[in-house]
């Protein structure tokens, strides 16, 4: 069914959803208010632009949405991100053919997916990972068993070897034994939070901040935006530093190939903050951002599992032994990330 441009305009501007009209090139021919909304742009910037000006980054290849001029069906997906202007939208995003003067045209509906939606998302992954770090506590366990009876042997072994020259050989064992042993240790990590104390983050992250860039040299420089408001937190001082460190040194890591090199740390304080299902008055949210290839898309729900790494020459302990610090302080990270921008978000109950 052919429809008139007037008409296809009047219809769309009646929409609740955020909608958009496109040629078979994807350029925009209409916006209706709520996509007006959704981009933060006036109709008359957004109209003549191709979609791929509008979106700093899609989690979909946006070739896609051409499908039902070929198809004649319309496509859905349920879970789309768009980076808009810097913020990240997750989307249900449907796109139907339509034939307006005889030419075929895109409709493009785009409505944000709920908070409760984004809630259960967390949740899960959040027991995912939890799961997982049983499994590797438990796995962890059974290695470590072992690895003192092999220590022992070699131990006993050397004192009965013939020659002194022979005392090499159980040297490697014991040497490989304590090495798989430290890492087990490390696998397994402290199991709960030490003393507590009321402290200031900001001389923790200032802490880190020195410390990971005498080790990226001068090369890099990290911009600090505090919160002065920020009060004082209950925690474990060395646990905080260390999860602190391991993302902050990751960010320094990823940036090292990079020509132009941008990390920032961000504090704020939040009110109403949502850390796990349960509501908190009053949090402290530290953001941990860098311009780096960005993470992924693969590995952006593992990412927090052990021996999981994105990076080469990484062992994959680092962020888990952070989250697991940051969650025995009732805390949580968040990561959202895509090709120039990553940022690490860590939520504190105050």
């Amino acid at each position: 069914m052919a429809i008139q441009a007037d008409m296809a305009q009047a219809i769309i501007d009646n929409l609740v959803t955020a909608t958009l009209l496109l040629d078979e090139n994807l350029t925009v021919r209409c916006a209706n208010p709520a996509a007006e909304q959704l981009f933060s742009q006036s109709a008359k910037r957004i109209v003549d632009l191709p979609l791929s000006q509008l979106i700093q980054h899609a989690s979909m290849d946006l070739a896609l949405l051409t499908q039902p001029l070929q198809s004649g069906q319309s496509i859905t997906d349920s879970d789309v991100t768009f980076v808009v202007d810097g913020r990240p939208l997750m989307l249900e995003v449907t796109v139907s053919p339509l034939s307006m003067q005889g030419e075929l045209m895109l409709l493009v509906e785009m409505r944000k997916i709920g908070q409760q939606r984004r809630l259960s998302q967390e949740l899960n992954q959040h027991a995912q990972q939890q799961a997982a770090k049983l499994l590797v506590r438990g796995l962890a366990h059974e290695i470590k068993n072992p690895l003192g009876g092999l220590r022992g042997a070699a131990q006993l072994l050397e004192k009965m070897l013939p020659t002194q020259d022979l005392a090499e050989y159980t040297q490697i064992i014991i040497q490989q034994a304590d090495r798989l042993r430290e890492l087990v240790d490390r696998l397994l990590g402290p199991q709960r939070p030490g003393k507590k104390t009321q402290e200031n983050l900001h001389v923790i992250l200032e802490k880190v901040r020195q410390l990971v860039e005498l080790e990226a040299g001068r090369d890099l420089v990290i911009e600090r935006d505090y919160d002065p408001s920020l009060p004082d937190i209950l925690m474990d001082t060395a646990q905080i530093e260390q999860a602190m460190l391991n993302i902050v040194s990751n960010g320094a890591q990823i940036l090292a190939k990079q020509e132009i090199k941008q990390l920032k740390i961000r504090t704020r304080t939040v009110h109403q903050a949502n850390i796990h299902g349960q509501r908190h008055k009053l949090a402290a949210r530290i953001e941990i951002i860098d311009n780096g290839p960005g993470i992924p898309q693969e590995l952006q729900d593992t990412l927090f599992y052990p021996m999981v790494s994105g990076r080469e020459g990484g062992t994959g302990l680092g962020l888990s032994i952070s989250q697991n610090l940051i969650d025995q302080h009732n805390g949580k990270i968040d990561v959202e990330s895509w090709p120039g921008r990553t940022t690490f978000t860590i939520y504190l109950p105050l």
